[in-house]
């Protein structure tokens, strides 16, 4: 099971791990494209690869799930995407 949530009220795919809020990735819908305005991780120590973790998630869910394109405003994202081109396909939708 994912430990990506997508958090429709709040419009973001958030990271559970353990029952607790680790991060999120929050992101706007505008006609047919998902922007993805911001990525947070709140642990403290920031545990590496929890934000790949997160983002790749959140886009396995959008293409799994949606035909939205991805619109990569956070520049998170658009790094983690420009180093993933299996993704690339998710921003020409």
């Amino acid at each position: 099971m994912s430990d990506v949530i997508q958090n429709q009220e709040l419009d973001r795919f958030d990271l559970v791990l353990d029952g607790e809020l680790e991060g999120f990735t929050a992101y706007q819908i505008v006609g047919n494209e998902l922007i993805f305005t911001h990525t947070e991780i709140l642990r403290q120590e920031r545990e590496h690869g929890l934000g790949g973790r997160l983002v790749r998630e959140a886009l396995d869910q959008v293409r799994d799930h949606t035909d939205y394109r991805v619109v990569a405003q956070c520049p998170f994202v658009a790094k983690w995407m420009s180093e993933h081109p299996d993704y690339q396909d998710l921003l020409t939708r």
